[in-house]
């Protein structure tokens, strides 16, 4: 009977044992590992700026249009619809208005013939693609609005940076090339891909009218 507690010592100095050992390895183990190497990625500095789902460039549908006549530069005669309230800049032959992340920007030009497709493709589209930042998508056609056959150039390119945020936003542009008597106007609307300006644009292009 006197042998049985100095068994009992033995099996429990053997477990304690163990169980130190097991702790002690399990903890060598996890020690031993390098650092987990995630996947590597590619720089997006030569990336178009991300297509947003859900833009915030929608213009409201109770957007109210005014009347806009230029009162100098090189031509004056002819007038259009640009969205009240919008801040207007201009330098040159160009009038920009402005709201948030949507530009409508007007070029009036002298020209010795009418733009056509072909021209708009040839001599156009390489200018743009030398001063929009990632140029891509371009498509050139011929279209009717209220002023008569105009050409149509829609293309896409990334905004500037916001000086506040530093962001930038994939926008669609629309290039209409109005002619008449040696005059040029080209009428740019522009705003964030997939922002549903459809009828907003529709509104502004129409109503351009030679005076």
């Amino acid at each position: 009977m006197a042998a049985h507690p100095r068994t009992y010592a033995v099996v429990g100095l053997t477990l304690v044992a163990a169980v130190t050992a097991g702790c002690s390895g399990s903890g060598s183990h996890a020690g031993s590992g390098g650092p987990a190497s995630g996947p590597t990625t590619v720089s997006g500095q030569n990336q178009p700026a991300p297509t947003e789902s859900n833009p915030p460039g929608d213009i409201p549908d109770n957007q109210v249009y005014v009347s806009y006549r230029p009162a100098g530069g090189s031509f004056t005669g002819f007038t259009l619809k640009v969205p009240e309230g919008w801040a207007r800049t201009g330098q040159g032959g160009t009038t920009a208005f402005t709201d948030k992340l949507n530009t409508v920007r007007i070029t009036a030009v002298s020209a010795s013939g009418a733009p056509t497709v072909g021209s708009v493709t040839n001599t156009v589209v390489p200018q743009l693609h030398s001063q929009v930042t990632k140029f891509a998508s371009p498509k050139v056609s011929e279209v009717t609005r209220h002023a008569g056959r105009v050409v149509l150039l829609t293309y896409q390119g990334d905004s500037a940076k916001d000086p506040v945020t530093g962001k930038v936003v994939r926008d669609a542009f629309e290039r209409y090339a109005f002619y008449r008597a040696g005059h040029e106007v080209d009428l740019t609307l522009s705003g964030p891909v997939k922002a549903d300006n459809v009828d907003p644009w529709r509104i502004v292009s129409d109503s351009f009218a030679w005076r």
